[in-house]
């Protein structure tokens, strides 16, 4: 589906404020649409909303299908007579400007349980429905109870073998044994998905769309991987010979090592690419356009052996290409699609992209070094979607304040910046400006903020995808800001 000319902000869920310590799918969530259509703005992009695994991040999930039951608003299972007014009191958290995970996971498994307990016999006839409509929430509940049984260590580390191995006599006899527990995280989902429908009602209704990222893998201690090892180059024993990551590049001298395995696309291929048309059935569930993270490895990928220390040692590979992406776009014709098509392309990426006709991205923050760099905006074509900067770049503000002296010359020169106050404001306009069909800016560039709420460093372990917004940061008078030079762009 075609992308008018249009404008829209990236904002992680768990970044919006709360007085529980992290963003959700309640009152704030809403709020923030409200804002989004105030400002003018018809897209809000999201993160992945799913489990968050290693370093508590979105891309390393425990589930390509469920969501994440951190983002579970509290009090709307209050007003669902689940939680009481002593419940949401206990579990409020001071303001601060970084997700503190520990408290949060540790105050939210006790109300999330206490929901269950007062919600799942009420609701069971709904849950068995859901059930039904989604059926990988059998496989993803009887993971997370068997993994809480085995101390939480990967499902490669579980004592019994053969349920490690899927072997169907062992999964029925854990389904029995872990019934309640099963019960308990199917309710969750079933909880989470309900919020999240309500959520994308409300932004559709007031003229906002969502879009979505799908990671280009899924985490190797992840219910996938477990239940469907098929699907994914693995030997006897569960262990992959090579894994995911990327070479060298201007994010790191090492590349990064991500660990993930990687897909048998012979056998995805030799069954019409089943998974994968259930992965994006899925996302369509969720959100109205889809950015398909790292598109270059569907042309091809970078493979490293399994045991190297950094992503050096890798080799290039071959991805399904059309064969898949015909499929996707088939299926799903009525789908939007945004290819991150970043990193190291080569001429087989263009024509990749060209041939899917898919947008891809263009990131002001990489364009300053020459007049022949294809991120500036005179050489944008209108099929692309332009970013001041993605979720892995620094801010506006922070990107011009740590820019190289030849680098920020160029940029000043071009963006006609007269001092390090309108930078990042320049950069907005133009973006806003350009003929990309739909711009999209980081909330913290319109707030002006720095380094300091920088989402995520690439090739750092820890630390990200903690900082979010505080109350009173968002106005009516930024909105109306907002909305005047999306109007003056033609993007309203």
């Amino acid at each position: 589906m075609e992308i008018r000319r249009s404008a829209g902000i990236l904002l992680p869920v768990y970044a919006l404020p709360s007085a529980y310590g992290i963003g959700s799918l309640g009152r704030e969530a809403r709020t923030f649409v409200k804002f989004l259509r105030d400002a003018g703005q018809t897209w809000w992009q999201v993160l992945p909303v799913g489990p968050v695994g290693a370093g508590n991040s979105p891309y390393s999930s425990e589930s390509t299908f469920a969501g994440n039951p951190l983002l579970i608003d509290l009090e709307l299972l209050a007003e669902d007579g689940l939680l009481t007014k002593v419940d949401l009191a206990a579990a409020r958290m001071p303001q601060a400007p970084l997700v503190d995970y520990p408290a949060v996971k540790a105050v939210r498994e006790k109300l999330l349980r206490k929901a269950f307990q007062a919600g799942y016999q009420r609701d069971k006839a709904q849950v068995e429905a859901f059930t039904e409509g989604n059926p990988w929430v059998k496989n993803y509940a009887l993971y997370k109870a068997a993994k809480e049984r085995f101390g939480n260590v990967s499902w490669q580390d579980w004592p019994d073998k053969d349920l490690r191995d899927f072997r169907p006599g062992a999964v029925e006899q854990y389904r029995t044994e872990l019934a309640e527990e099963i019960r308990y995280h199917t309710y969750i989902q079933y909880v989470f998905f309900q919020q999240w429908a309500e959520l994308k009602t409300c932004a559709n209704e007031l003229g906002v769309s969502i879009i979505g990222d799908l990671p280009i893998y899924v985490s190797m201690d992840s219910a996938d991987v477990w239940s469907e090892r098929k699907e994914f180059l693995l030997d006897s024993e569960g262990s992959p010979a090579k894994v995911a990551g990327v070479p060298p590049d201007y994010f790191s001298e090492e590349g990064q090592l991500w660990g993930n395995p990687l897909y048998d696309w012979t056998a995805m291929k030799a069954d019409g690419f089943g998974w994968w048309i259930r992965r994006v059935e899925g996302a369509v569930k969720l959100f109205d356009a889809i950015r398909l993270d790292h598109f270059r490895a569907f042309e091809s990928y970078w493979a490293v052996p399994a045991g190297e220390k950094t992503a050096k040692n890798g080799a290039w590979e071959k991805g399904p290409g059309m064969d898949l992406l015909r499929v996707l776009t088939g299926w799903f014709y009525q789908t939007t699609y945004i290819a991150e098509d970043l990193g190291i392309l080569t001429d087989g990426v263009h024509q990749l992209r060209e041939e899917s006709g898919l947008p891809g991205m263009r990131v002001l923050e990489f364009a300053f070094s020459d007049p022949s760099n294809s991120y500036l905006p005179h050489n944008y074509p209108a099929h692309c979607v332009c970013y001041t900067g993605t979720h892995d770049n620094d801010t506006a503000a922070g990107w011009y304040a740590h820019a190289g002296k030849a680098e920020k010359a160029f940029a000043d020169q071009y963006l006609g910046i007269k001092d390090v106050d309108n930078a990042q404001n320049a950069l907005l306009r133009a973006g806003q400006g350009s003929v990309a069909q739909l711009f999209v800016a980081q909330l913290q560039d319109y707030l002006g903020l720095g380094s300091e709420a920088r989402t995520n460093v690439p090739g750092v372990a820890e630390g990200n995808w903690r900082w979010r917004l505080l109350p009173g940061q968002v106005t009516d008078a930024l909105a109306e800001d907002i909305r005047a030079m999306t109007h003056t762009y033609g993007r309203c």
